[in-house]
């Protein structure tokens, strides 16, 4: 009897992550899905700039690398390309939030039929810890000694709560994979948005609170707890958006 295996789309190579690093878990829920759907062979995933820019080497799909914070762009042209394909996009938030602000916001707002797998641990992991659009008001970085000033930076970017505003999207949610049970939602979540695309609902965008323990200069375990103490406090787990449920509703 099997009890535990690797997902078939998920490649069977060492993965280049820090240890601690969320992002391994996120690529193991998204290679479940792709599995649980059935959707391997007509699968097409975008890769991006970033601590996961060579994610082409971890599924078992198609996968085309997109310039920094393109990724929706390029994920546009793909599907509209070739409609029967599922299209997702796998980026961070120094690539989504930053660069790719302007991406991001008109593929949602056009409810482009594909899924953004978005994942925000507040800083920029790949380049050496800077500050990020995401870093918490105070949080110290490679380019905030100090903590972030948000006179003079602003304030972080809530990409959830900002794509709520549009008529587009189809789906929004946040979640986090810092214990069993938010791993559990988180893939959940995960598999609508893959679902969403098969039904051919529009954009779905699932942010994931995800922790870098290098960067933050914290041990593993100890970057797991400052996602429940710090990052959850800021950006609040939960659906931002799910158009269908709110029609249900509204027919009831």
């Amino acid at each position: 009897m099997v009890v535990f295996k690797k997902p078939h789309a998920l490649s069977d190579v060492p993965l280049h992550y820090c240890p601690g690093c969320t992002h391994g878990i996120v690529h193991r829920l998204v290679a479940e899905v792709i599995d649980e759907l059935g959707i391997e062979g007509k699968t097409i995933g975008i890769a991006p700039v970033g601590c996961s820019v060579m994610a082409y080497n971890y599924f078992e799909c198609d996968m085309i690398e997109a310039a920094h914070g393109r990724a929706p762009a390029v994920a546009t042209g793909v599907k509209r390309a070739n409609p029967d394909n599922i299209v997702f996009t796998y980026q961070g938030d120094g690539d989504l939030a930053s660069i790719g602000t302007a991406e991001t916001v008109h593929s949602a707002a056009r409810n482009e039929n594909i899924t953004v797998i978005f994942i925000n641990n507040a800083i920029y992991g790949m380049t050496g810890g800077q500050m990020a659009p995401t870093s918490l008001p105070g949080q110290v970085t490679q380019t905030s000694p100090y903590g972030r000033d948000v006179n003079l930076c602003g304030y972080p970017v809530k990409i959830c709560e900002m794509l709520s505003e549009l008529e587009g999207p189809e789906y929004l949610e946040r979640v986090t994979v810092n214990s069993v049970k938010q791993i559990k939602n988180a893939k959940r979540a995960i598999k609508k948005a893959f679902q969403n695309q098969i039904d051919g609902k529009g954009f779905s965008l699932i942010e994931v609170i995800s922790s870098c323990p290098t960067n933050w200069g914290m041990t593993p375990q100890a970057a797991l707890k400052w996602i429940d103490e710090k990052m959850i406090p800021y950006y609040p787990l939960g659906v931002y958006k799910d158009r269908s449920a709110e029609k249900k509703e509204a027919e009831q």
